[in-house]
């Protein structure tokens, strides 16, 4: 049962890792599973048998995740953009609370806002006023092959860094996406490799500043993370009557919910089946 449920966790952190705005490694920290998997990331190899069994289920969920509802989001962003982007929008408002409560957890006080604040401000810059840092890889040289991976590691595990937007900004997301549709061995195969390194690497990193600088390390990620927000919408989001005005606010709310939802199914459920047993009696 346990195992099942880290299944389920990681068909979340799926949707989170393809979902606008989002990404995988929020959802992990909201579901509390964001410093053990990076514990064990970092710590792979000292004991395999018992990481790779923990992982596996989470990473099969994972893959499962994006699968199923990768489709159906580019469906559904094709098709009804405004609508979804709105409600992604609601999605990612209502981890705001639930990732502060997590940057909160170890101590906090006045000062750490101003971390929070500058990693706001370092990520408007990076990631919406000089969005492009570097011109588009076409015909990428080996290097830039395993730089790919290596960026898709980093933006899969550094929270509040969302994929589309890293890799855009360095010039590889046309390269990420074109050579998965491809299925281009000679990109994905370096690419692969840079993604494994990196993400023992990167985790690596990571497990020591949140061991030891733990709430020095989820401040500036905090406002990286709310930089990001603004980057859900575009222009296809403009509201231009009270109709969608309406409709904007009532899938913000929704998709608002959903995420509070997500934080606890279990004890969510329990109130849920209270305050139905209260109005039946």
């Amino acid at each position: 049962m346990k195992y099942f449920m880290y299944f389920l966790k990681g068909i979340i952190v799926g949707i989170g890792g393809i979902a606008p705005g989002l990404s995988g490694s929020v959802m992990l920290i909201i579901l509390g599973l964001y410093e053990k998997v990076v514990k064990l990331m970092s710590t792979l190899f000292k004991n395999f048998k018992k990481n790779i069994i923990f992982l596996i289920p989470l990473v099969l969920g994972f893959a499962t995740g994006v699968l199923l509802f990768s489709k159906i989001v580019n469906f559904m962003l094709s098709n009804f953009e405004f609508h979804t982007r709105y409600l992604f929008l609601g999605l990612v408002i209502g981890t705001v609370p639930l990732f502060y409560k997590q940057v909160k957890k170890n101590g906090f006080n006045n000062k750490y806002y101003f971390l929070i604040a500058l990693g706001a401000v370092v990520g408007l810059f990076l990631f919406s006023v000089n969005k492009n840092w570097f011109p588009v890889v076409t015909n990428p040289n080996l290097l830039q092959s395993i730089l790919l991976g290596v960026a898709v590691a980093g933006s899969s595990i550094v929270p509040g860094v969302d994929s589309a937007v890293i890799l855009s900004a360095l010039g590889l997301y046309e390269l990420y996406v074109s050579s998965l549709a491809q299925f281009d061995l000679n990109i994905i195969i370096p690419a692969l490799s840079g993604l494994i390194i990196g993400a023992i690497l990167i985790s690596t990193v990571m497990h020591f500043l949140i061991k030891n600088f733990y709430t020095i390390t989820f401040s500036i990620i905090f406002g990286l993370f709310l930089s990001i927000i603004p980057n859900v919408l575009n222009a296809s989001c403009y509201i231009t009557s009270v109709h969608l005005f309406l409709v904007a606010v009532i899938l913000i709310i929704s998709g608002f919910f959903v995420s509070f939802y997500f934080e606890d199914v279990k004890a969510n459920n329990e109130k849920i089946k209270k305050m139905f047993t209260k109005r039946t009696v």
